[in-house]
């Protein structure tokens, strides 16, 4: 398999405070540890550039991109009392996103099989006109629309198994019936969205799916659900899966109360591998969201990358 893995080192220069939980430091693991294990250099790195203003209005208003960029601007500050703007952040955030859709554009163009997103800040909270829950723009979802506009296609899934529900995600395609969005996330737990009633509405109906799950859930449960995960996927044959990747579901993490190994999560793209080629010649597109302990998220990315090269089967 051909797998890219972009990322970049601007993505570090977002800095949230040396105590808040999504720092530059948790890049700097997953680069190590894909170094020490002897992963890197079987990935292909292609360079691409940030998404312009244009491609944030695919998913966002006008008023909260020029919230941010004069934020960022003027210095930065405070969105919330979780996300900050710094005087790099609305920069750092457009790469972000560009990435997601440069991966987007060479899995789609044939350039490589698959590929992993290792960016941030996280989009999966970002709202169509509020950022929130560490994120500013919403990367995924910027890159499925981006998916549409320029390659035409017709059906893009979204699964996510950040212990976090993706409201963000979610509130965007609500209504629209062409962008599947599944999500297996704690609850209760930030932000309260994500109960299994809500399903979409007009156009959108059906095509979202939530599985609210208790602390305490390992690698079985996850497994047994990500199933039923498919066989929605399946139903809605998708052109193209995209992955909310975030790794706050693991047995080490601060922010959550899962218990999902680094294996665990291999497992899970390893099923969603499988649907990919069963149902969109293998097309996979992961990005990175949450994942706050740095062990948990290193080991984690380095499975879920080693399943994508076809070496953990």
């Amino acid at each position: 398999m051909t797998t890219a893995l972009f990322s970049h080192p601007k993505f570090r220069l977002h800095d949230n405070g040396a105590q808040h939980p999504e720092r530059p430091m948790r890049l700097k693991a997953v680069e190590e540890k894909l170094k020490v294990d002897a992963l890197w250099e079987k990935l292909r790195h292609p360079e691409f550039e940030a998404a312009s203003e244009t491609h944030l209005a695919y998913c966002h208003t006008p008023e909260l991109i020029a919230q941010i960029k004069n934020l960022a601007q003027t210095g930065g500050g405070q969105i919330d009392a979780d996300t900050r703007v710094t005087p790099f952040s609305f920069d750092v955030a457009r790469l972000a996103v560009g990435a997601a859709m440069s991966a987007v554009d060479g899995v789609l163009g044939g350039q490589y099989d698959n590929a992993f997103v290792a960016s941030r800040p996280p989009g999966h909270h970002a709202e169509s006109t509020r950022a929130m829950g560490f994120c500013l723009f919403n990367s995924i979802a910027i890159a499925a629309r981006h998916a549409q506009k320029k390659h035409g296609l017709e059906r893009v899934a979204i699964v996510d198994f950040d212990v976090h529900h993706g409201n963000g995600t979610q509130q965007i395609f609500y209504e629209d019936g062409s962008v599947f969005f599944a999500s297996v996330h704690q609850s209760p737990l930030f932000p309260g969205t994500g109960r299994s009633h809500e399903k979409g509405i007009g156009a959108g109906e059906g095509a979202t799916l939530n599985f609210p799950l208790e602390a305490g859930h390992g690698d079985a449960e996850y497994s047994t659900i990500w199933d039923e995960v498919g066989i929605a996927v399946r139903e809605f044959r998708p052109q193209l899966i995209l992955v909310s990747a975030g790794f706050d579901a693991h047995a080490r993490d601060p922010l959550g109360g899962m218990k999902v190994t680094g294996k665990g999560f291999a497992s899970l793209t390893r099923s969603t591998l499988d649907w990919a080629d069963e149902l969109c010649d293998g097309r996979v597109v992961c990005i990175l969201e949450g994942g706050y302990d740095l062990k948990g998220l290193s080991d984690s990315t380095f499975e879920v990358v080693k399943t994508l090269l076809g070496e953990n089967n």
